[in-house]
């Protein structure tokens, strides 16, 4: 399976509303509940109205459509990341997965699943 990197620093984001979100953003991932607004977007892109956020965030994605029949393939990623004591925040698309990781980590996340039988893409 191969992984690419995105190229980048992510923040996360809590907002009080997306009037000041540009929808048109690459990497523009947005998440509503009935307790918050979230916003995961590149550090440069991300609004005034932000109330709490996250720096320091680097991203890849799994490579190529998935189909909704394939389980297990994020398991397995953050699984084997898990075990490596590397926390991860996950943004499923309608066509793939993502996975952020601390800056700090990210390399040696990236080198643990090489060696898991992963190709990543720069």
């Amino acid at each position: 399976m191969n992984l690419k990197k995105i190229p980048g620093t992510f923040s996360i984001c809590k907002v009080t509303d997306y009037s000041q979100v540009n929808p048109d953003a690459v990497y523009c991932f947005t998440g509503q509940t009935e307790e918050e607004k979230s916003l995961v977007c590149l550090t440069e892109h991300v609004p005034q109205n932000t109330t709490e956020r996250e720096d320091g965030w680097k991203a890849f994605r799994i490579q190529g459509i998935l189909d909704f029949s394939l389980i297990g393939i994020l398991a397995k990623i953050t699984s084997l990341l898990a075990e490596n004591q590397i926390g991860i925040f996950a943004i499923s698309t309608y066509h793939t997965d993502y996975i952020l990781t601390r800056q700090e980590h990210y390399e040696r996340a990236l080198k643990i699943l090489e060696a898991a039988g992963y190709r990543v893409e720069a």
